[in-house]
């Protein structure tokens, strides 16, 4: 029997989409492949390659946690002709999924530490595939904290979570933060990595899992140093033009690592071992 073509992309169905900014820039589709048997097993950080016939296809990060497997959950933020396309579908609309490609967060490695999660905007999605993975395996980790800002209230996405769901579960906080407020807004004012300094976590014991805009990553990691994390203690994703999503056409390397096998999840010493150019 014939290996499967691992660029074949297989059918799923559009069972829901959830609009979760105010403006419906970010949306989430959950979905269900047509063939129930399909081999489709991720872990938090992985990402999918999403399909539309006659369209194209994009690199878009898996929201949903593997403890919680179907629908699978894609958080997609409008920002290209693909996107786009995808924005204007309704449920019942049929995409293809190709994957699930990439490494994922060191779920195992993390057991028995503090988790500090760092979130901006979409980059959320896959905070949020492991976060939930962490809460519904809760005796493995420590106490979580969760920052997660965005440009505006009505730019929070996740918001049942975010209000209702994550700060109910033991020992777990979660502190909010927009770049500007509105009337409404009681909560903090301020970028990200502001915040994060703001709030002042030890780094004794504890693991930073970070995520959002490239530029908020930059200045976060630089306030994660401030406050004293070892590298080691940093974990992050890169974003990079993911063509193929199994290293054969060279768009997403750094050096000799590719970010679609050795990524996108990279500790700050590993990104500090990769050539100065990225």
């Amino acid at each position: 029997m014939p290996e499967a073509n691992p660029m074949m992309p297989h059918l799923a169905r559009i069972e829901e989409i959830v609009a979760e900014t105010a403006s419906g820039d970010v949306k989430t589709f959950r979905v269900q492949f047509l063939d129930p048997e399909v081999p489709f097993s991720h872990l938090p950080g992985q990402c999918a390659m999403v399909s539309v016939l006659g369209v194209g296809e994009a690199m878009i990060s898996i929201s949903s946690s593997p403890t919680r497997p179907r629908p699978l959950e894609l958080a997609v933020k409008q920002v290209g002709r693909l996107t786009t396309r995808l924005h204007e579908m309704e449920p019942g609309d049929v995409i293809g999924v190709r994957g699930p490609y990439g490494n994922h967060f060191p779920v195992e490695d993390m057991k028995g530490k503090d988790l500090l999660f760092i979130g901006g905007g979409i980059g959320l999605a896959p905070l949020r595939s492991l976060i939930n993975y962490v809460l519904d395996n809760r005796g493995d980790y420590g106490k979580i904290d969760i920052i997660y800002g965005a440009r505006s209230p009505g730019d929070l996405c996740f918001k049942r979570e975010l209000y209702d769901e994550w700060p109910a579960a033991p020992d777990t906080r979660v502190l909010l933060t927009v770049d500007r407020g509105d009337e409404d807004w009681k909560g903090a004012v301020a970028l990200v990595p502001h915040f994060l300094e703001q709030v002042h976590p030890d780094p004794q014991g504890k693991v930073a899992i970070t995520c959002g805009p490239p530029i908020m990553i930059k200045f976060t990691l630089e306030s994660l140093k401030k406050l004293g994390f070892a590298d080691e203690q940093i974990v992050t994703t890169l974003e990079l033009k993911m063509q193929c999503g199994i290293g054969k056409c060279g768009r997403c390397n750094i050096g000799s690592r590719y970010v679609c096998l050795d990524g996108p999840v990279f500790t700050l010493a590993q990104l500090k071992a990769m050539p100065a150019e990225y």
